[in-house]
């Protein structure tokens, strides 16, 4: 069993940035590939980003590359996304995810990961 904690949340203007953590307990860390979700409201879940066990191999969604970037330290257990040049379609929920099995690829797919946080509200006013 694995608790994720995110926090990091908030409100910012089009084009401000924020950075978001994931405070993960429980099994070893650096077992698990970590991913960042977003759910925006009355829309599917969606990939955003991941990273391997090592944190050396990243994967991020196409609206957000060059904008976000995932990164995790092993030795205080946790993950981050850091947001930059936020845009309104940018709003959503965000989770924070863990993976438990080795893949050869990074996975985009929701159900493939096996603990969730609770989410946190990043909001982008235009």
């Amino acid at each position: 069993q694995v608790l994720l904690v995110e926090s990091g949340g908030g409100l910012v203007q089009a084009g401000g940035s924020l950075s978001l953590s994931c405070a993960a307990s429980g099994r070893t860390f650096s077992n698990y590939a970590m991913g960042w979700f977003r759910q925006a409201p009355g829309k599917d879940r969606e990939f955003v980003a991941a990273i391997r066990r090592s944190g050396i191999g990243t994967n991020y969604r196409d609206s957000v590359k060059g904008r976000f970037t995932i990164s995790r330290d092993n030795a205080k257990n946790m993950v981050y996304l850091q947001m930059n040049n936020l845009e309104p379609e940018d709003t959503a929920v965000y989770y924070c995810a863990a993976d438990r099995y080795y893949r050869l690829e990074l996975t985009e797919q929701a159900q493939a990961y096996d603990y969730w946080g609770q989410g946190t509200q990043v909001t982008v006013s235009s």
